[in-house]
């Protein structure tokens, strides 16, 4: 996909990741997906044009990295980049841990708030 914004998805449902890699591929993104918080940190130090990242907040991984770390590290290397965070019960955290301008969607939730979600921010950030 020439020009498409790359997006990265990290969650380790399986079942998730994969609802979410078809909405967004379907949506016109080029799709990246990560298991776990180790991964996802891996792939956004390769992924240098990496636009957005939608996370759970509580991931598998030797690490245990959280959807928060990787946030926070996504926004280390790119200040600019979209964060959308899903949780099934840490919406209550958000505000505390989560990295400024970002969105939380709380799960269960319909694909198509992800997709909104991800494009306000997108656009927000120009």
């Amino acid at each position: 996909m020439e020009n498409a914004v790359v997006i990265l998805i990290v969650e380790d449902e399986s079942a998730v990741r994969e609802l979410l890699e078809v909405a967004l591929q379907d949506d016109g993104y080029e799709v990246i997906v990560a298991e776990s918080g180790e991964e996802a940190v891996a792939l956004l130090d390769k992924l240098k044009d990496a636009r957005g990242v939608i996370t759970d907040v509580r991931l598998g991984g030797k690490r245990k990295l959280t959807g928060w770390d990787v946030a926070r590290h996504a926004r280390e290397l790119n200040p600019g980049i979209a964060v959308v965070y899903m949780s099934g019960d840490s919406a209550v955290d958000w505000a505390a841990q989560g990295v400024p301008k970002s969105v939380m969607v709380v799960k269960p939730f319909a694909l198509s708030q992800i997709s909104t979600a991800l494009a306000n921010l997108l656009n927000e950030a120009g």
